[in-house]
């Protein structure tokens, strides 16, 4: 039998987890599959904005983190029925349970209220130039979750393609590799997209971010249009100002 003779590794450095393949050069004109936008915020002759929506359950979070606040009360009137108050380690061991509640309850609340939804990367094609909004989320609820903008040339900027074969998160993401000038060594990775089940999608969308920062024709109306149900009162995304003005406009 003739061994496949198709590439099974990154030519960049370190190669990502869950890699499947290296996309196309971005000054590949000849992509095997058609431009295909399938989010977009914002597209114009200077700037697009593409948003990034996390597979969460939002609706779910509010609900789960009423619920994991439930068993508060409940510990609380075990504090004052008699006999308790000597029992120390009693005490302790429900101060723990109170404590672990009010955490998990407090981090789906901060994850419901506070997660920017569908944090935004803009190509501006006049500077040449990616500007990435990234949310940095801990499992520890009681920090600061800071957002960090981030200010990447095109040029260092290659493309691959993920694979997640997960029960809850099957399919494939594209993820962007920034590699130091003339090399492929790689410094930053961020995902322009999420889990989706059909890797056309994914090669489309590399094709399409490709030919609009080369000035070429694309598509401007996105596959989808319907934002995914994750209402929250806060505005989550908000940019500082220099950078929103910055990533909005050509160079002077």
């Amino acid at each position: 039998m003739l061994m496949s003779q198709e590439r099974k590794y990154s030519k960049l450095t370190p190669q990502a987890e869950k890699w499947e393949e290296d996309l196309p050069e971005k000054y590949d004109l000849q992509q095997p599959i058609s431009p295909k936008l399938i989010r977009v915020n914002e597209i114009n002759d200077t700037w697009m904005e593409i948003p990034r929506y996390e597979n969460i359950w939002w609706w779910g979070l509010w609900v789960f983190s009423f619920i994991g606040i439930c068993p508060v009360p409940f510990i609380y009137l075990i504090f004052k029925l008699p006999g308790f108050g000597s029992d120390t380690q009693f005490r302790v061991t429900l101060c723990l349970f109170m404590f672990v509640f009010i955490s998990m309850s407090f981090y789906l609340l901060k994850v419901a209220l506070l997660v920017p939804r569908g944090t935004p990367v803009r190509f501006n094609r006049k500077r040449q130039k990616v500007y990435v909004y990234e949310h940095q989320r801990s499992i520890w609820p009681w920090m600061r979750w800071p957002t960090v903008i981030k200010v990447f040339d095109w040029t260092d900027i290659h493309g691959e393609m993920l694979m997640y074969s997960g029960r809850y998160d099957c399919g494939h993401r594209l993820s962007c590799a920034v590699c130091k000038r003339g090399t492929y060594e790689v410094i930053d990775r961020f995902l322009l997209s999420y889990t989706v089940g059909d890797n056309r999608m994914i090669r489309g969308l590399w094709n399409h971010c490709c030919l609009y920062m080369q000035y070429k024709p694309v598509p401007e109306t996105p596959l989808l249009t319907r934002k995914p149900l994750s209402w929250t009162p806060v505005n989550t995304v908000r940019w500082p100002e220099d950078l929103d003005k910055e990533s909005k406009t050509a160079p002077e």
